[in-house]
């Protein structure tokens, strides 16, 4: 008896065992097969952000600097956020919270962003505040500002020290590097195989604010070094190819390729803006480096971009990543993938034009939400490729169906199209301005002609509000989807060919899971825009087009062509 009973444990051990075996190599063999780390892909023309093994559209919202400091804070807005369709959120993590005594770690609240994020399937943005915000330095942890033998301060152009956290100490760097290296260690151990957190922002807005430069003895001691090599030999390889506003610089000191930074570069603030941000680059590659080591997702950094009434650097915070200074952050900082502008000024496509030059991706992390912030993100991933959008104090926003949310709305359906079409010449987007009040652009075999809507024959009234948008995507030879509000459109033939184009079919709908529902279909009083006729033929148009009313928000058509001679 005892014996049976012997072998039956054993028996029943060994199933045990090989079950226990067959789970774990299940597990394993999933883990294996698991989609890679979020990451930046080429596509086209464009840089796109790929999440799960596919293309992701970032829809987002950045919470108010304190609000993500606090779970129980955040756990009524998470509801909140998802309805008005984000998809991603941006939440500031400090460096106070992460490490409030040095070497001892704590991440319950990074744990707790984590599981409401993902109940309310929500991916995150996590923005690192280290050693500055704003230019400022007051997330560091307190054990850091209290101790300013140790991590020292920048020092203005008068001998004041500024609340600013000086480039000029490895200390400094070492210590928020290893904090970082900390926080990307457990984001992966906790987070790795849901994905929740898809990119990081380093630091935010860096840069000397009340003088061009760090005036300390360190900062003196390597301003009247010699240029790093580094920097001299990206000059040289890249002379072609500078932005052209930096190249300038140099060109006006003699292209020099060696001596101090006034000797290359000259003197004047613009230099003391190039030493400072070429350090600022530096030490912020140091923590990019310190944390892609330990878990590798798309990295940016933001810009305090220059304002209208600035009269040089300090008045914004100097040696940021701002468009002129794009070139000393690609040599300084090459663990940096994307260098974006934070964007409040109404010329928002001049601003992308700026900082989308030499292939960097576009993403836009702080702009406006509102009828113009529909307009930006519209215009941003439809007319520069970009990997997406997000206002400012989102959690702050109080109508969870304005104009806003809708835009989004919109978005969300259109984002397998519109990831498909990016970078390829078949899509793109117009925001009619007073300066612009109708604009035109060519895709596949016709002409887009976008204006303001008006009554029948009526001119365009220029001297009222314009700020309709609209997304053009081309689908076929003579099929467009567009998406858009506040807008007329109408269709030329793109030359050599001749002729007028006329409507075959219009429809109204919505896209589910990439699929077209139609719902509308349009025709009569809902195409028709003049009754001049002939005056129509003679402008080479049908008088017939596509209306999007402004009161409605943005709303999708789907429409395919014909041309008549």
């Amino acid at each position: 008896m005892k014996a049976r009973q012997i072998i039956r444990t054993s028996i029943l051990g060994s199933l045990v065992l090989v079950t226990a075996c067959a789970q774990l190599k299940r597990s394993v063999q999933s883990i294996g097969t698991a989609p890679a780390a979020p990451h930046l892909q080429k596509h086209g023309t464009v840089a796109q952000l790929v999440v799960d093994g596919k293309p992701f559209l970032l829809l987002g919202g950045e919470v108010h600097n304190s609000s993500s400091s606090s779970v129980a804070y955040m756990k009524p807005v998470w509801p909140r956020l998802a309805k008005m369709h984000l998809n991603t959120v941006l939440v500031p993590v400090s460096w106070e919270q992460v490490e409030p005594r040095e070497g001892q770690f704590d991440f319950s609240v990074v744990d707790g962003l984590l599981t409401d994020a993902r109940r309310n399937d929500l991916r995150l943005v996590l923005l690192w505040m280290g050693s500055w915000k704003n230019s400022t330095s007051r997330y560091e942890a307190d054990w850091v500002k209290t101790d300013q033998a140790r991590f020292p301060r920048v020092i203005d152009r008068d001998g004041k020290p500024l609340e600013i956290l000086s480039t000029f100490n490895e200390n400094t760097r070492n210590a928020d590097a290893k904090a970082f290296a900390s926080l990307m260690r457990h984001v992966k151990e906790v987070d790795s195989h849901q994905r929740t957190v898809i990119m990081i922002q380093m630091q935010n807005e860096v840069g000397v604010l009340g003088d061009s430069r760090d005036h300390s003895s360190a900062a003196n001691d390597a301003f009247a070094k010699p240029v790093p090599s580094e920097l001299v030999d990206y000059l040289q390889k890249n002379k072609d190819t500078l932005l052209p506003e930096f190249r300038k610089v140099w060109d006006d000191a003699g292209s020099k390729v060696s001596g101090t930074w006034e000797d290359v570069f000259g003197k004047g603030t613009r230099t003391d803006e190039i030493f400072m941000a070429w350090n600022y680059a530096r030490f912020m590659n140091a923590i990019v480096e310190a944390g892609k080591a330990e878990y590798s997702l798309p990295t940016f950094v933001n810009a305090w971009i220059v304002q209208p009434e600035d009269k040089g650097p300090g008045d914004y915070p100097s040696g940021g990543p701002q468009a002129q200074n794009h070139d000393l952050y690609r040599a300084g900082a090459p663990a940096i993938d994307i260098l974006a502008p934070d964007i409040y000024l109404p010329d928002f496509p001049g601003i992308l034009a700026m900082y989308s030059r030499s292939a960097n991706p576009v993403l836009i992390p702080e702009s406006r939400a509102g009828g113009g912030g529909a307009a930006n993100a519209f215009f941003a991933v439809g007319q520069f490729g970009a990997i997406g959008y997000s206002p400012f104090g989102i959690d702050g926003l109080p109508d969870e169906e304005g104009p806003f949310p809708r835009a989004y709305s919109v978005l969300d359906q259109l984002s397998p199209l519109i990831l498909e079409h990016q970078g390829k010449g078949t899509i793109g987007a117009v925001w009619l301005s007073q300066q612009k009040p109708s604009q035109k652009i060519v895709l596949g075999n016709y002409t887009v002609n976008i204006e303001p809507p008006r009554n029948r024959n009526a001119p365009i009234n220029t001297s009222a509000p314009i700020g309709g948008y609209a997304l053009v995507i081309n689908t076929g030879p003579d099929e467009y989807v567009v998406a858009g509000s506040g807008v007329q459109i109408t269709f030329y033939v793109k030359p050599p060919a001749t002729g007028i184009v006329g409507l075959t079919k219009v429809e109204e709908g919505t896209f589910k899971n990439g699929q077209w529902l139609p719902g509308r279909r349009l025709n009569g009083d809902e195409v028709q825009l003049r009754y001049d006729l002939s005056a129509a033929a003679a402008d080479g148009l049908s008088g017939s087009g596509l209306r999007f009313n402004a009161n409605t928000g943005p709303t999708i058509q789907r429409v395919s062509l014909h041309v008549y001679k």
